[in-house]
C-alpha cells in the first residue's frame, strides 16, 4: 500500500515537473496512460501556463480522475491559437479520448467553396465535395467571414441561384445590382470568370489591392461625413485583415494530397526529428525520433527517411524535408549523391519514387518551420536532462585537462586604437552562464596605446591575485579570448602567482584552441559540443567587453562637452553625468531640474542644457551627412562643420552664462 501511494506521488511529481517545463507558446497538449493511449487533449495560447494550471488550486472530479489515470504528457507546438484550436479538433475526433466532448456530430469549421461549373457559385458551407471545387479556410470567425461573403457578393455580383439554367429574363437579384444574370447573356463567360479569378485572389490572401481601395473610400465617405458608410467600410477592412490571419492554417488545408515533413535539430551528436503527417487535408499526427550522430546533415536525412519509412509505414506521394531549404551551390553535388540513393533505395524497396522536396511556397514552408520548432523543444529537453557532464568530459579530455572543467572563466580585451581600454571577465558553472560573477576591468597600464598581451596580462594578474588575498575558488579552466600570444601571457602571471590551472585560447580566424607553449593547435570538429561550449564563452566574453568599451566611449564624449563649459569642471561633469546618465536626458530636463539636481546656480544649469542640445543636433546632423555621402565628397567643408559640435555648443553655453552675468 506505502509503496502504491509513492509510486502515484513520484508520478504526479514528473507530470508536475513536466508541465512546469512545456513550452511557452500555443499548442495542444495530449494526456497519455500507461499503455500510451491518449486520454485527453486540450489546446493553449500558452502551454507552460495551462498545463501548469492542473497541478494548483482546486480542481472537480474530472481533472483529479485525468492526472490520477495519466503517466505521461505530449505537446505539440504550432503556430498560434487559432492552429490550435484546428488541431485540438482534428485529434479528438481522430483519438477519441474518453476524457474528452464527445465529436461524433462531425461538425466541422465552415470553409468557402467556388464550384468547378461554367459560372460558378461561391458560397460558405461545412462539406467538402470531391468535384474540382475550390475550397477556401476552414475559417474560425464566422463572424468575420460572413462580412466578407457579403463584401463578394457586392463587389462582384456572382450568381445565387444553385442550379443554372438559361432564363429569358433576369431575376430581382439582377436588378437589385447583386447579380450579374450569366443565365441571361448579360455577361460572358470570359468576364465572369475574371471576376472569379478576382475572388480567388482574396480568399488566398492577396487582397493588398482591395484593402488600400477600400481605405481611401473609408476616407471619402468620413471627409462627406458619411459615418455610417465609413464604419461599414472599416468593419470589412478588418474582417479581411482578420481572416488573413487565420485562412491559411498549417494543420488544416484543402489539399488533399498525403504528404510527410520532416524536420530535425542538432547539438553536437544529438539530433531530434520531427515528422508532420498530412492526410486528406488535416494533419493526423506529430512524431518525434531521438537519434546519436556524428554524420553531417544531409547523411543523417537520408539515414533516417531509410529507418522511418517500411512496409507498416509506407511513403506518402510527397515528402518536404526542410534541409532541401537550407542548401548552397558548394554542396549541390554531395546532395544531388545523397538524393539519387534515396531514389534507387525507395524504387528498390516499395516500387515508386516519392517527390522528395524543400518547400516551394510559404505554406509548405510554415508547417517545417513549425516541425523545426517542435525539434528544437524536445532537443532542449533532452540537453536539459543530460545535463553538462558528457560535454565538459569530451572537453576534459579533447585538451587533456588536470580536472573536470565544472567552472570556467574566460577574459577578452575590448579596446578602440588604445582608447578606453577594457578587460571583461565571465563565468559558466557546469556549462551555464553564472552572471553573478560577471566583472568589467577599466585597464590602467595600456592607455593610448594597442598591446594586446599587456592588457590581458594586467586583466589576469588584477583578477587572480585578488581572489588568492580573499581566499576565492579559482577555475577548473580559463579561457583567453586569442592565440598562443595571448595564452602565453596569461600563463605567465599565473605561474608568478603560483596558480596551477588549466588555460586554453580560442582563435576567432580557424576556431583553434593553443594550449600555453605549443607548436600546434588543437583543432576540434565543428560538430563537436566541446568547442560549441568553448565558443559560448568565448562569444560571451566578447559581447561583454565590447559594451562596456561602448559605454565609456559614449561617457567620455559626454564628459568632453559638459567639462569645456565655463564654470564647470571635471567633478561638476561627474556629478551631472551620474545624475542624468547621458546627454539625451540632459537635454529632456529643464533647467530648474539641473539646477536642483546638481546643486548648480540656474545660469549654469541653462548653460549645461544648451550644450548638450547642441551637442545632439549636431551629432543628429553629422549621422545625416554621412548617410547621405556628403562628408565623403567634401573633407574640407566637413572640418569645418565638425566645429559646430562640441566647441560651437560649448561657446554657446559660455555665452549663456556671460549674459546672465551681464558681460554681453
Amino acid at each position: 500500500m506505502d509503496s502504491s501511494i509513492s509510486d502515484q506521488e513520484e508520478k504526479i511529481a514528473l507530470l508536475k515537473e513536466f508541465a512546469h517545463d512545456a513550452p511557452v507558446e500555443s499548442g495542444v497538449y495530449l494526456w497519455r496512460d500507461e499503455e500510451n493511449n491518449v486520454i485527453y487533449i486540450g489546446k493553449a495560447k500558452v502551454l507552460r501556463h495551462r498545463l501548469s494550471s492542473y497541478f494548483s488550486g482546486e480542481h472537480d472530479l474530472k481533472t483529479i480522475a485525468l492526472i490520477k489515470h495519466a503517466a505521461r504528457i505530449e505537446t505539440i507546438i504550432v503556430a498560434n491559437e487559432y492552429e490550435a484550436l484546428l488541431l485540438e479538433n482534428t485529434l479528438i475526433k481522430q483519438h477519441s479520448p474518453k476524457y474528452n466532448i464527445s465529436l461524433k456530430d462531425g461538425k466541422t469549421y465552415p470553409v468557402i467553396r467556388i464550384t468547378a461549373e461554367e459560372f460558378p457559385r461561391v458560397f460558405k458551407t461545412r462539406y467538402i465535395v470531391e468535384d474540382d471545387s475550390l475550397y477556401f479556410g476552414p475559417f474560425t470567425n464566422i463572424q468575420a467571414m460572413d462580412t466578407l461573403m457579403i463584401l463578394v457578393e457586392k463587389l462582384f455580383c456572382l450568381r445565387k441561384c444553385r442550379v443554372f439554367y438559361k432564363r429569358s429574363a433576369p431575376c430581382l437579384y439582377y436588378h437589385i445590382k447583386r447579380c450579374h444574370a450569366p443565365c441571361c447573356d448579360k455577361i460572358s463567360v470570359r468576364d465572369y470568370k475574371t471576376l472569379v479569378k478576382r475572388v480567388e485572389k482574396i480568399l488566398s490572401g492577396n487582397s493588398a489591392s482591395l484593402i488600400i481601395d477600400l481605405t481611401k473610400k473609408m476616407h471619402k465617405a468620413a471627409a462627406a461625413l458619411n459615418f455610417e458608410r465609413a464604419s461599414e467600410l472599416r468593419d470589412t477592412i478588418r474582417a479581411i485583415e482578420m481572416l488573413q490571419d487565420t485562412s491559411d492554417s498549417m494543420v488544416v488545408d484543402m489539399n488533399e494530397d498525403a504528404r510527410d515533413y520532416i524536420a530535425s535539430a542538432s547539438e553536437g551528436v544529438l539530433t531530434t526529428f520531427t515528422v508532420f503527417s498530412m492526410r486528406g487535408g488535416k494533419m493526423i499526427g506529430r512524431e518525434l525520433f531521438r537519434t546519436r550522430s556524428a554524420a553531417n546533415e544531409e547523411e543523417s536525412v537520408e539515414t533516417f527517411l531509410m529507418s522511418y519509412y517500411n512496409h507498416s509505414i509506407l511513403p506518402p506521394p510527397a515528402i518536404y524535408v526542410e534541409t532541401l531549404n537550407n542548401g548552397n551551390s558548394g554542396m549541390r553535388e554531395a546532395r544531388e549523391e545523397h538524393e539519387a540513393n534515396l531514389k534507387k533505395w525507395f524504387m528498390e524497396t516499395f516500387g515508386y519514387v516519392p517527390a522528395i522536396q524543400g518547400a516551394d511556397n510559404k505554406h509548405h514552408a510554415a508547417i517545417l518551420a513549425m516541425a523545426r520548432q517542435n525539434a528544437l523543444e524536445d532537443l532542449r529537453k533532452r540537453l536539459k536532462e543530460r545535463g553538462a557532464g558528457p560535454v565538459l568530459e569530451e572537453l576534459m579530455q579533447a585538451l587533456r585537462l588536470n580536472r573536470l572543467p565544472v567552472r570556467i572563466e574566460g577574459f577578452d580585451i575590448a579596446q578602440l586604437d588604445g582608447k578606453h581600454p577594457a578587460a571583461s571577465l565571465i563565468a559558466f558553472k557546469n556549462g551555464r552562464p553564472d552572471r553573478k560573477n560577471y566583472r568589467i576591468f577599466k585597464l590602467r597600464t595600456v592607455i593610448g596605446i594597442v598591446d594586446d598581451f599587456a592588457a590581458m596580462r594586467e586583466a589576469v594578474e588584477r583578477h587572480y591575485s585578488r581572489a588568492l588575498r580573499e581566499g576565492k575558488d579559482l577555475p577548473d579552466l580559463i579561457l583567453i579570448d586569442g592565440g598562443l600570444g595571448q595564452v602565453n601571457a596569461a600563463q605567465g602571471i599565473l605561474n608568478e602567482l603560483g596558480i596551477d590551472c588549466d588555460i586554453v585560447g580560442l582563435a576567432k580566424r580557424e576556431e583553434e584552441l593553443w594550449l600555453p607553449g605549443a607548436s600546434e593547435p588543437v583543432r576540434l570538429s565543428k560538430r563537436s559540443e566541446a568547442l560549441k561550449l568553448l565558443q559560448f564563452v568565448r562569444d560571451e566574453t566578447h559581447r561583454f567587453a565590447t559594451s562596456f568599451n561602448q559605454k565609456l566611449r559614449s561617457e567620455d564624449i559626454c564628459f568632453s562637452v559638459l567639462e569645456n563649459i565655463e564654470g564647470i569642471g571635471e567633478k561638476k561633469a561627474a556629478v551631472i553625468m551620474k545624475a542624468f546618465t547621458s546627454l539625451e536626458r540632459i537635454a529632456d530636463a529643464s533647467a530648474e531640474t539641473i539646477a536642483k539636481t546638481c546643486g548648480i546656480k540656474p545660469s549654469l544649469a541653462r548653460a549645461v542644457r544648451t550644450a548638450a542640445s547642441l551637442s545632439l543636433a549636431d551629432r543628429e546632423t553629422a549621422k545625416k551627412r554621412l548617410m547621405s555621402g556628403v562628408g565623403r565628397s567634401a573633407p574640407k567643408s566637413a572640418g569645418r562643420a565638425s566645429r559646430s559640435g562640441a566647441s560651437l555648443a560649448v561657446e554657446a553655453a559660455s555665452t549663456e552664462i556671460k549674459l546672465s552675468k551681464g558681460e554681453v
